[in-house]
């Protein structure tokens, strides 16, 4: 059995997060998801989510393509991440290229290309910009 791990917000769910976590299935026979906490959205992009990551977890976890989610709290601990879910395959967006390189000594580090002029922050300042 080969089994994949990606991590990712999933805020404000659309087509780029469908595309990558059905490509990151499709690479082996269980695909787990590390969803990004709340904490770990703000101190990575400066605000929280929309969705809370409770309801974020429930609409990855409901996906065909998905076996199994869990909180991801830090960046830093991808490593104890793919241990403690015996990845085969780290899968992450090409957006992250080259940063998770360090860890080809657990497992197979994989980066996807994003989804073409889809991405929630643009979309977030779409809706800013309607309201404003």
């Amino acid at each position: 059995m080969t089994r994949v791990i990606t991590f990712g917000t999933f805020d404000v769910f659309h087509i780029g997060h469908v595309n990558m976590l059905v490509r990151a299935a499709e690479m082996g026979d269980h695909l787990t998801v590390g969803v990004s906490s709340d904490e770990l959205n703000f101190s990575k992009k400066g605000r929280y989510p929309v969705y809370r990551e409770e309801h974020r977890m429930a609409i990855v976890k409901s996906l065909a393509c998905v076996d199994q989610v869990f909180v991801e709290e830090s960046l830093e601990l991808k490593g104890q991440y793919i241990k403690e879910h015996s990845a085969d395959i780290l899968v992450m967006g090409d957006d992250w290229a080259g940063k998770f390189d360090h860890w080809n000594d657990l497992c197979k580090v994989v980066y996807l290309p994003r989804t073409a002029e889809v991405s929630t922050t643009d979309i977030i300042q779409s809706i800013r910009e309607e309201l404003g």
